[in-house]
């Protein structure tokens, strides 16, 4: 892989949305859902934008680690079946790509001089130990990938000056209070994939964050985590064991424009659950145990995708998607999904869609018992 397209994709994914993440080394194996890019959505720090463009010029370093690639400041050493992290790192490197290899531990020198890193990727190792200092001369490091690794706890010490934090995949259980400390300019955390529990978070984990982003998927969870950064604008919760949605579980999350609750167990979502989300544009519930369509969609009035299919609906009601009377709801749905439930289609009321914005939106059909 050229080192040189690397660093080009570096600096697109700089640009983006924190919670869009379709370029640069995606580590979070999305669903492939469209993202949200109005201005009110994106909510992003001014201090994660892009890396200063003086420090990307060209180097004429003539240090570079054996096997490695080297150009434009970035450092490609993949897929080597490095033991430890390389020596003779030129010290205005920017990018360090070190994923796919047999690291099991991260020492306290490792990183010495590298005061100009931006991004750090150590994606598919074998990290079990990382040194309490190990991170403490990079004080420039925005992005840190480490998934897929033995972790089983949040790396002590973080850069101050971290943006996006992606540790999934790892066999963390516990997230102590004070771990993320500091981290004013965090905006985007990916844990999932480790076997987290809702005691596993101890109260205050997340004191002084100010995400925009939080998926915690594919985790032990029996419930919405009430803890969580009231800043954040997307939450996924997906591939989870949370039974039901009661009324204060989402109080406190009133910025969120999109909320992912598919591939759970969610039989019952309480009245009044969803009043307390006011912005949210997209939900998902696909795949769940759902015998209804949940109460408080149409008082949503900028809500536009809907993910309901595969759970046990059966009924559809005329008034379960739109409000009552005209110019209520502020922003048409462009995506409403029912199939694979129990539902009659041939019965439901074609005005039940009068606020969708095409017929091609709806999907209905294909269930199976």
């Amino acid at each position: 892989m050229s080192p040189l397209w690397l660093l080009t994709l570096l600096l697109a994914l700089s640009q983006a949305l924190p919670f869009e993440q379709k370029g640069f080394w995606d580590f979070t194996l999305d669903d492939g859902l469209l993202m949200m890019n109005d201005e009110e959505a994106s909510g992003s720090d001014t201090t994660s934008g892009v890396p200063d463009l003086d420090s990307l010029t060209p180097t004429f370093s003539a240090m570079c680690p054996f096997g490695c690639h080297c150009h434009l400041r970035v450092v490609q050493c993949s897929d080597l079946g490095l033991k430890t992290v390389p020596k003779e790192i030129s010290p205005d490197t920017t990018l360090l790509d070190l994923q796919n290899n047999d690291i099991s531990e991260l020492r306290k020198d490792d990183f010495k001089g590298l005061q100009h890193l931006y991004a750090l990727v150590l994606v598919n190792n074998k990290i079990s130990k990382i040194h309490e200092k190990a991170f403490s001369p990079l004080r420039k490091l925005q992005k840190l990938y480490i998934s897929k690794n033995h972790l089983v706890e949040i790396p002590p010490n973080l850069p101050s000056s971290l943006v996006e934090l992606r540790i999934h995949d790892n066999r963390i259980r516990k997230v102590p209070k004070g771990v993320f400390s500091g981290l004013r300019n965090m905006n985007c955390i990916e844990m999932g994939g480790n076997p987290l529990e809702n005691s596993g978070f101890e109260p205050g984990a997340f004191d002084g964050l100010k995400l925009n982003y939080l998926r915690i998927s594919e985790a032990k969870l029996t419930g919405i985590p009430k803890d969580l950064p009231e800043t954040l604008n997307e939450l996924h919760l997906d591939h989870n064991k949370i039974q039901a949605i009661e009324l204060e579980d989402l109080l406190r999350y009133s910025k969120l424009y999109r909320l992912g609750l598919g591939h759970n167990q969610i039989r019952m979502i309480e009245n009044g659950s969803l009043s307390f989300l006011p912005t949210l544009r997209e939900l998902h519930l696909d795949n769940n145990k759902l015998s209804r369509v949940p109460a408080g969609l149409p008082d949503l009035k900028l809500l536009q995708v809907v993910y309901l299919h595969s759970n046990n609906i059966t009924k559809v009601g005329i008034n379960d998607f739109c409000p009552i009377g005209f110019g209520v709801k502020r922003a048409y749905y462009n995506g409403i999904s029912l199939f694979n439930n129990p539902v009659p289609y041939w019965e439901v009321q074609p005005a039940t869609f009068r606020c969708v914005t095409d017929r091609l939106a709806i999907q209905f059909g294909n269930y199976k018992k």
